[in-house]
């Protein structure tokens, strides 16, 4: 893709629109301005909140231990201050890149010099007959973390069962909260195991394990037919093998859709997520896309779609320098967390078509760190409750140094060493 013209909107009279207000969105104004923009620039939300962190929705935020001012990003006098207009409250229908606008819901136009698309992901619903009753929820947003809050108090109070479908992280964060609320919970998953896509079979069992160890009853390879519902409340989940799973909240999590659907119907490429280079640029000049939405074409063709704070963040301050005519790629190794119960798993690369993996540490008496290897180098490392291996494995996938498979495996030896000089 080529870069941007030298006219890249730098003058008073620009309008750079930003569609998302989230982490992408959010890091995309503020950087505009911080990198000495004097465009006017407008952040527009669907939801009506400020701008707020999504990853304690499914923990801390469920188990009621944050309130909504600590869930807050940014007030909106903040941005104020910062000369962005945050409107809440403002879906796009559609992007006139022909008129250089953007058309809202309410029938109002914004015309833009520059287009920031982060418009984030949607969750997936399941094909199921039942599925659209009020008690099948899905967790994305700050208003779906509410109603699954109040479903859960529903099933404290009456003693009522929750059932998750999907067994990633969104739904075992979820399963987590609800136990430590002493609520009976079943996972269903459709694979052998869980968080199969990522995670070597060694730590997904080792999570299974976890979970079964708090209660949690698992059902792997779970086929479903349908669910059960009376008076507009899903009553039960029917197994394919004839079972009748009792619930009184059901909570899906079984992946998310890209929300590319505005940049498809404007003409821009679109392959599960919104194509883009490694610093946030489509094939128009003056529209660039970061966060859960997009897509970065690789070296090799292949096109990457991450879903993470990390990757929200740093390529919504790539799309912004893109803006900005500078070169800004976001290249950094990928990393995630997830937090259940008392331990925390920090991912650092990425596992795809790994064929080793080493333990360095024990799984059964404390931190622990799976590394991954492709064809004898390493690609990932996957810590849990071992925060110094994460932060040392992120150097080391950066700077290209892989440990021997016996080096990682020895607690002895000092693998930052390797990065000395």
């Amino acid at each position: 893709m080529s870069g941007l013209p030298d006219t890249a909107p730098q003058d008073p009279g620009a309008h750079i629109v930003i569609i998302g207000a989230g982490q992408a969105g959010l890091m995309a104004a503020e950087a505009l301005r911080s990198g000495g923009s004097s465009a006017a620039i407008t952040l527009l939300g669907d939801e009506p909140h400020a701008p707020y962190h999504r990853p304690p929705l499914s923990k801390a935020w469920l188990a009621g231990e944050v309130d909504a001012a600590q869930l807050l990003m940014r007030a909106p006098e903040m941005l104020a201050r910062k000369q962005i207009t945050l409107r809440t409250g403002s879906p796009v229908q559609a992007i006139d890149r022909a008129a250089q606008q953007v058309r809202l819901a309410d029938g109002s136009a914004l015309p833009y010099t520059g287009l920031v698309l982060a418009t984030g992901a949607t969750p997936r619903r399941l094909p199921l007959p039942g599925a659209e009753a009020a008690n099948v929820l899905t967790l994305r947003s700050r208003d779906d973390a509410v109603a699954i809050a109040a479903g859960l108090a529903r099933c404290q109070a009456e003693g009522l069962p929750l059932v998750v479908i999907g067994g990633g992280f969104i739904g075992l964060e979820v399963a987590a909260t609800a136990r430590k609320k002493g609520v009976a919970v079943t996972v269903l998953e459709a694979a052998p195991r869980l968080l199969g896509r990522v995670l070597s079979p060694q730590l997904s069992d080792w999570y299974a394990a976890l979970h079964r160890s708090h209660g949690v009853a698992l059902e792997l390879g779970a086929a479903i037919e349908r669910l059960v519902v009376q008076d507009g409340q899903a009553r039960a989940v029917q197994l394919a093998d004839g079972r009748a799973l009792p619930c009184g909240l059901v909570v899906l999590g079984v992946g998310v859709q890209p929300n590319d659907a505005l940049a498809r119907e404007a003409g821009l490429a679109v392959d599960r997520g919104i194509v883009v280079d490694a610093c946030g640029r489509t094939a128009d000049p003056l529209i660039v896309a970061a966060g859960d939405c997009a897509a970065r074409r690789l070296p090799d063709g292949r096109l990457l779609r991450l879903e993470s704070v990390q990757n929200a963040s740093e390529q919504g301050k790539s799309a912004a320098a893109a803006l900005l005519g500078q070169e800004r790629p976001f290249t950094a190794t990928p990393w995630f967390w997830s937090d259940q119960y008392d331990r925390k798993l920090q991912m650092a690369g990425l596992s795809e078509g790994a064929d080793q993996a080493v333990l360095r540490g024990s799984l059964d008496e404390g931190p622990f760190s799976v590394f991954q290897y492709r064809a004898g180098r390493l690609v990932a490392v996957d810590s849990v409750n071992a925060a110094k291996d994460h932060l040392t494995a992120r150097k080391l996938l950066d700077a290209g140094v892989s440990p021997t498979p016996e080096q990682a495996a020895d607690l002895g030896f000092n693998l930052a060493g390797l990065l000395a000089g």
